[in-house]
């Protein structure tokens, strides 16, 4: 974001990667995903795949579903069903095996407030250590280089707790980075961010998946910014698929219709989609 002075995103993606060394290319495959918790049916037979390179996002009204198939998608929830990473079917996987393959960003974190953010990214480098191991200096450099790419220098020896809302979230997706999975699930990635750095994380997420291969799996509220970064798009309610294919093919006022009650308008800017609410008509007598 220039009025900050802070650096372009993209420029330095393309100079180093986040996780330090070489990240391994993968896609990722959900086939008939379900979810049930308390004995509700809360994902229904979801079903989607993300090549390599690629960015999809999901959306949908609260409560279809999404958060808890990016939780099923990390390990965190028990599912019905097969999610593929490079044809790795991760339930059969270790969690620390798992780890190497998917990084999350929780929409809600849970976040030690006395660590300090160097401490905190550095949690990421978890999945690669051996049993009772300490981080070596290739983990030191991955979570120094995350840092680097969400603009955290300054906040290295400061504790998390002490970060504003939006610094924190930085600091998580820092810790995702650093993982070096080459798949990124993002859950609402810029909650906590004003639209400078919403548009920072999106353009740094956006440059590594396209130049480094990074397979990312995303949900988001706004669908302007969906459409805008992603490449596919995923339109859920009550825990089953809508619509999905290419932003362009899925972004449309019918399939919107289907998903929320919300008037909008559909502007094209410069061939991107853009959502604009409208508010209710009033009588002004």
């Amino acid at each position: 974001m220039t009025g900050r002075g802070r650096r372009n995103p993209r420029s330095t993606a393309a100079a180093h990667v986040p996780g330090g060394a070489a990240r391994t290319a993968a896609d990722l495959t959900c086939d008939g995903v379900s979810v049930s918790l308390g004995g509700r049916r809360i994902v229904d037979g979801v079903s989607l795949a993300v090549a390599t390179g690629r960015w999809c996002t999901i959306a949908g009204p609260n409560g279809a579903g999404k958060t808890t198939l990016v939780r099923a998608i990390a390990g965190l929830v028990a599912y019905d069903g097969s999610v593929r990473v490079g044809g790795a079917a991760l339930d059969r996987l270790r969690p620390s095996a798992r780890a190497r393959l998917v990084a999350l960003v929780p929409q809600q974190p849970v976040v030690p407030p006395a660590i300090t953010v160097l401490d905190y990214v550095l949690l990421g480098r978890t999945a690669h250590l051996p049993p009772l191991g300490v981080e070596s200096a290739v983990d030191l450099d991955a979570a120094r280089g995350a840092i680097d790419e969400l603009d955290l220098g300054p906040f290295c020896g400061r504790h998390v707790g002490s970060l504003s809302g939006g610094e924190r979230q930085r600091a998580v997706i820092a810790r995702a980075l650093a993982q070096s999975s080459p798949v990124l699930v993002l859950d609402e990635p810029t909650t906590g961010l004003d639209l400078g750095y919403q548009q920072d994380v999106l353009d740094l997420v956006s440059a590594m998946c396209r130049e480094r291969g990074l397979t990312v799996l995303s949900t988001m509220h706004d669908l302007t910014l969906a459409g805008a970064y992603s490449d596919e798009l995923v339109l859920m309610t009550e825990g089953r698929v809508v619509a999905s294919g290419p932003v362009a093919e899925t972004l449309t006022a019918e399939n919107l219709a289907l998903v929320t009650r919300a008037r909008f308008r559909l502007l094209d800017e410069s061939g991107r989609t853009v959502v604009v609410p409208l508010p209710l008509a009033r009588d002004h007598r």
